[in-house]
């Protein structure tokens, strides 16, 4: 699972403000100057004329999934290395935190020299999540014959609850691990996997897609927020200092350039996963092009031992904790809903200090809040609660104008 914008959880998670004083949707907020900073254009000289936005009809009762999911944080970062036991060829890929759509096929292609090293024509890969389906479609382009083991198949797996959008480096690495080495390497995957997302615009389905969408604020964006407790560690913010280049820079926008009933916005150009989508085509594509699956729950790495193949690209992601006994690997709960689709909504919306993030997707409008006790936390109950207070929250910025 993503977030949007920057990885620190401390700039989602952070009280509500008094929303009585606001105006309805269709009038304007009051004239403030529009904030200026780093990574934004500045706001237009001459106001284009207000926009027309669907509004996004939300209410608990259109919630129609609620999904949690573990992120396999790693303070040191995702473990991709090779090792040798039971007589086999292993090669991990895992670890990846709230990165691993967005990062997958970078990854893939990094271990790929590992596996070819080994000039043998059959492997296994154990995991059917992202990182899983992408390192076996990019074995398969290498002319590997691959079988895939997995206790889930997708829309089973822990990936599916992913947010859906291009965030590489949410919860990557800690601040203090991003080292010079460590950060090129990242760019070189981050780079590689943004290629391949482009190549998969327009492809039936929208497995990828581009969509802009409006970042709010009560108070100028460069005004700190109240900070949050929590034992939540500071993540290395890389997407705009190393890759800043691969999306447009977000707009300050003056009031009159948008119709929300808050002072200060940007309007951000972003690009969004259609997740069971993805998956669906990355399961076909490996299939029609010889892949196995094997539905196998491994319980201790001493099985590896009995797999007819002698090279395994290990992508268990938080799995690896219980089964490799690997306790750098940190739970991240993280806790997604959809709305009923809206097709009209074609905008994403984060209301910044208020923890609301909604991304536009077929299967539905996806909306997304941090918890209180995320870190650190396995637990998978649905908290319905928390879901629909988002929504409440979404609903607030549509209500008066319906």
């Amino acid at each position: 699972m993503t977030d949007f914008h920057r990885p620190n959880r401390r700039r989602l998670l952070l009280a509500s403000a008094a929303l009585g004083a606001m105006g309805p949707l269709a009038l304007r907020a009051q004239p403030t100057a529009p904030a200026q900073d780093t990574d934004t254009l500045p706001a237009a000289k001459h106001f284009a004329p207000r926009p027309l936005l669907a509004p996004v009809i939300a209410r608990p009762d259109r919630l129609i999934d609620i999904t949690v999911c573990t992120r396999p944080f790693r303070a040191q970062g995702p473990r991709m290395e090779v090792e040798r036991r039971f007589g086999k060829t292993i090669v991990h890929n895992y670890g990846h935190g709230g990165s691993g759509w967005s990062l997958s096929w970078g990854c893939a292609r990094n271990i790929l020299p590992w596996v070819l090293a080994t000039k043998e024509k059959h492997v296994a890969v154990i995991g059917c999540g992202a990182i899983g389906l992408t390192s076996a479609r990019i074995a398969q382009r290498a002319g590997l014959k691959v079988r895939i083991y997995a206790k889930d198949w997708p829309p089973e797996v822990r990936s599916t609850g992913a947010t859906g959008s291009w965030t590489p480096d949410s919860r990557v690495v800690t601040a203090a691990n991003a080292t010079p080495e460590f950060v090129k390497s990242w760019e070189a995957i981050a780079r590689a996997s943004w290629k391949v997302h482009q190549s998969l615009v327009g492809v039936p389905g929208d497995p990828v897609a581009w969509h802009e969408g409006y970042f709010l604020s009560d108070v100028p964006f460069d005004q700190p927020l109240p900070s949050v407790e929590d034992n939540e560690p500071e993540y290395a913010e890389l997407e705009r200092a190393v890759v800043g280049d691969l999306r447009p820079l977000s707009r300050v926008l003056a009031p009159e350039e948008h119709p929300f009933p808050v002072p200060f916005a940007k309007r951000y150009t972003q690009v969004r996963f259609d997740v069971h989508n993805y998956q669906r085509m990355l399961l076909q594509d490996f299939l029609q092009e010889g892949g196995e699956l094997v539905q196998h729950e491994f319980l201790a790495p001493r099985e590896f031992a009995r797999l007819r193949e002698k090279t395994i690209i290990h992508c268990t992601g938080y799995g690896a904790r219980a089964l490799l006994g690997d306790d750098s690997i940190v739970p991240v709960r993280g806790q997604t809903a959809r709305l009923i689709p809206q097709p009209e909504v074609d905008y994403g919306v984060i209301w910044r200090g208020h923890n609301l993030v909604m991304v536009p997707r077929h299967d539905g409008l996806l909306v997304q809040a941090q918890g209180e006790h995320d870190y650190d936390n396995v637990d998978a109950t649905v908290d319905r609660a928390q879901s629909e207070a988002v929504v409440k929250r979404l609903a607030s910025l549509f209500d008066a104008a319906a």
